[in-house]
């Protein structure tokens, strides 16, 4: 955007901030003050982050201590007060509400921090200099326009374009839940909300480990004294009052801007606009508001006059007077509960009605065992409680489960939900990717008549004839959120799930457990967290003389790891990287595997082999494999030919290693500087709990009879490499010297044309009949051959059905 990001000077980032405390003149001799040296200092923070203050104390008193040295910190209050004494910024409060007129249980403290400090904090980190985005631009990809981050989507351009001449907009994404935060103190719950801004990535957004994401406050869920017809209402309207106190300085600097530093101290004048909340659906119901046009205060007509109209009854929504927000474009559908909850409650639901619960059970009991995939080895319909992620491991092949046993329509409305959730995950999309989600939602409308005529619908007085199912509305949503925002998996509840379990549960079971002072505990303890992970990284970096601004990266590196923290430490201080928590490196196989002709796809073998100087007869016990000598002599003999090399060893008195595994790793399709981490193929020989053997099934290329590379569907059945003695004169040719691959071919008998229900790719085993019988097909072909793996599911009609996850 042309009038976006001007500079306006130079100022402190976070950590230049740090050394305004009052102790800095001290940190300059002992980086660690009031602390001893960096080893009292990880001491410290471990006890303060895993015991509470009883058994700090029980730990100071050992008698360990009575003949080794003893800490600086002799008491666990003397251990508070040090740690009092580092650097806060964002310092958490507490603050008593009443609401006039009505009378709760319990007094009302709310327990937060000013969000507009929180985001100061996030925007000027240098830890994310090479995370974070400043202006709104538009990306084309050929001919067609992508969406991926919020800076990419249209509100973005529309919003900047209000804004004055070098104004920057820092859009705020807020996130909240109920949950019980602890077992004891009559078993407290709390309503937290969660802030970040949409200039840093959603690859660091999406990880709670980051600090991308911080809790701003801790609503209280308070429990009025009136009749349980309001209580939900009244609390409704506390959590719109909290949430409008804690924000009160965003919603200013939304209106007029403020100054704010950037990771690399230059000075932005900031906007904060609202786009987006994330949240579940009676969250979202909640957030929703009724104009005011009678007297709120007669509660019983208020709320008569909200539900008439399907609302919650609030009649000051916290975004009343944020510039630029409103509910129809900040209420993002999310994947999480409205794809992939809707999933397990509705069309799986339908499929058990349909297909039975014992076949449907039945069928993912044969699954074939997956390394990475749950399999469910009791079935999937007595699982009362289940994660997204196991959600979407039976969502990978459900169509291709419940093929020959659902009537083709029924079959049709499923694959159609089932593309569509799978296309709106897309971390970028095109207008032709939500051309094809939203074709995918219409071929559903085409084909749910089918669910009704299964009599698959079902509710508590019998079968439903309707679709009244609001997250099914909300799909048709989808591609406007897209294109206003950007892609979606950067708004799920996946974080804020796990964010609740980060920031509320394991945080609030450090205190003593005593009501009576439980609200002033708690600031403490947040603020003592708040101190701890500031301080880490900013001692690390002070310690070591290094630069406290982020060196912003541009060369064209594949990536391994979205952790800002750790790729920051490992270009600074490299032998600090083990000191820097959160998600490790995708391991890097394209450094020193096995590389594929084109060098896209990379290979991993161990360098010790599971099996070792394997005969060609240890080969035809261990694996059962009757055809292995004439498969890797017709391999040597086309080899041979095509290379000009030829070799005076012999195979059927050879020697080979032998592995039961390898593993292969690509990059991004849609980002293809990232590497993905590397998937496991596994091939395993029969044994008692696999009679034919544990063996993944791979795409690979291979040289057809008119001499051009096709792609072919194969198991693999046995990895090896030839091997000579030490003391052999012989040398095998190229084609020899690098680890192979023994596959069985299948055959396609059907395309996805054929079976429009399904839309995938039928095989079946390829036969051939020789001096050995009738056996399966086989074939020798180098590992780096293999460009994806395949999943087959067992069809009850044809042989086996094959599905394709990456296609």
């Amino acid at each position: 955007h042309p009038r976006s990001g001007y500079v306006f000077g130079i100022s402190k980032n976070l950590y230049d901030r740090l050394q305004d405390n009052q102790y800095n003149y001290r940190r300059e001799i002992n980086t660690y003050y009031p602390f001893h040296d960096e080893g009292e200092w990880e001491l410290a923070s471990f006890l303060i982050q895993n015991l509470n203050q009883t058994q700090i104390d029980k730990f100071l008193k050992l008698k360990w201590f009575s003949t080794r040295p003893k800490p600086s910190f002799t008491s666990k209050d003397q251990l508070l007060d040090w740690m009092d004494a580092l650097p806060c910024l964002a310092e958490w409060k507490f603050s008593k509400l009443e609401f006039t007129g009505y009378k709760t249980v319990h007094p009302i403290q709310l327990i937060w921090c000013d969000a507009l400090e929180v985001v100061k904090q996030l925007f000027s980190d240098p830890v994310f200099t090479n995370n974070i985005t400043f202006q709104p631009h538009v990306v084309h990809v050929g001919n067609q326009r992508e969406y991926g981050d919020y800076m990419s989507a249209d509100l973005a351009w529309k919003i900047q374009d209000c804004l004055p001449l070098g104004a920057t907009q820092v859009p705020i994404i807020l996130g909240s839940d109920k949950t019980p935060v602890t077992r004891t103190t009559g078993g407290l719950e709390m309503h937290p909300i969660f802030i970040t801004i949409g200039n840093l990535d959603s690859e660091v957004r999406s990880k709670a480990t980051l600090r991308a994401w911080h809790c701003i406050a801790y609503m209280p869920v308070a429990k009025f004294r009136v009749h349980p017809d309001y209580q939900t209402i009244l609390q409704a309207w506390l959590w719109h009052k909290c949430v409008d106190l804690v924000c009160a300085n965003l919603k200013q600097a939304a209106k007029t801007g403020c100054f704010m530093p950037d990771p690399s101290r230059f000075i932005c004048y900031v906007y904060t606009p609202l786009v987006a909340h994330v949240c579940d659906l009676p969250e979202a119901c909640m957030i929703t508001a009724i104009s005011q046009t009678i007297d709120v205060w007669d509660l019983d007509k208020f709320q008569k006059a909200a539900k008439a109209v399907h609302l919650s009854g609030v009649h000051m929504p916290y975004w009343r007077d944020w510039i630029y927000a409103c509910p129809s474009v900040f209420l993002t559908g999310e994947i999480l509960h409205t794809c992939i909850k809707f999933f397990a409650d509705h069309p799986l639901t339908w499929i058990k009605e349909v297909v039975g619960k014992s076949e449907l059970d039945a069928r993912y009991m044969n699954q074939h065992k997956w390394v990475g995939t749950r399999h469910f080895t009791k079935g999937i319909t007595h699982v009362n409680q289940m994660t997204g992620r196991e959600h979407r491991d039976i969502q990978c092949t459900i169509v291709a489960s419940i093929a020959g046993v659902a009537p083709p329509n029924f079959i049709r409305a499923i694959r159609a939900l089932v593309d569509f959730i799978y296309l709106a995950q897309n971390p970028i999309h095109s207008a032709e990717t939500l051309s094809s989600m939203m074709q995918s939602l219409s071929d559903f409308h085409t084909f749910k008549h089918a669910v009704i005529e299964a009599q698959a619908r079902r509710g508590k007085k019998g079968v439903k004839e309707d679709f009244f199912i609001p997250k099914l509305e909300l799909l048709q949503s989808f591609r406007g959120t897209v294109e206003r925002l950007g892609t979606l998996m950067q708004f799920s509840a996946d974080m804020t799930e796990r964010l609740l379990i980060t920031h509320c549960k394991d945080l609030f079971v450090r205190t003593n457990r005593r009501v009576n002072n439980f609200v002033e505990q708690s600031v403490w303890i947040l603020n003592c967290q708040e101190s701890i992970e500031l301080f880490n990284l900013y001692a690390l970096f002070r310690s070591h003389h290094a630069s406290l601004v982020n060196v912003i990266c541009t060369e064209d590196e594949a990536v391994t790891t979205v952790n800002p923290a750790l790729s920051c430490v490992s270009r600074v201080l490299p032998d600090e990287s083990h000191s820097v928590h959160g998600p490790r490196p995708v391991h890097n196989h394209f450094l020193k595997g096995i590389l594929s002709g084109d060098a896209l796809t990379a290979f991993h073998l161990t360098s010790t082999p599971d099996f070792k100087s394997l005969s060609p007869t240890d080969i035809h016990t261990i694996y059962s494999l009757i055809d292995f000598d004439h498969a890797l002599s017709q391999f040597i003999k086309c080899f041979s030919l095509s290379t000009g090399e030829r070799t005076c060893w012999d195979h059927k008195y050879g020697r080979f290693h032998a592995w039961k595994k390898f593993r292969l790793q690509l990059h991004s399709a849609f980002r293809p500087r990232l590497i993905m981490p590397s998937r496991v193929i596994q091939a395993y020989p029969p044994d008692s709990g696999f009679p034919l053997g544990n063996c993944d099934n791979v795409l690979v290329d291979v040289t057809g009879n008119d001499g051009q590379i096709i792609s072919r569907i194969a198991q693999v059945r046995l990895i090896f490499q030839s091997t000579l003695p030490r003391a052999s004169d012989l040398v095998l040719p190229s084609y020899l010297s690098h680890p192979l691959l023994y596959i069985q071919y299948y055959n396609f008998v059907a395309s996805p044309n054929d079976r429009p229900e399904l839309a995938m790719w039928t095989v079946e085993c390829s036969y051939v009949e020789d001096q050995h019988g009738k056996h399966r097909c086989g074939g020798v072909v180098p590992l780096t051959s293999v460009t994806h793996t395949i999943e087959i599911t067992i069809d009850m009609i044809f042989d086996c059905t094959s599905k394709n996850e990456n296609n």
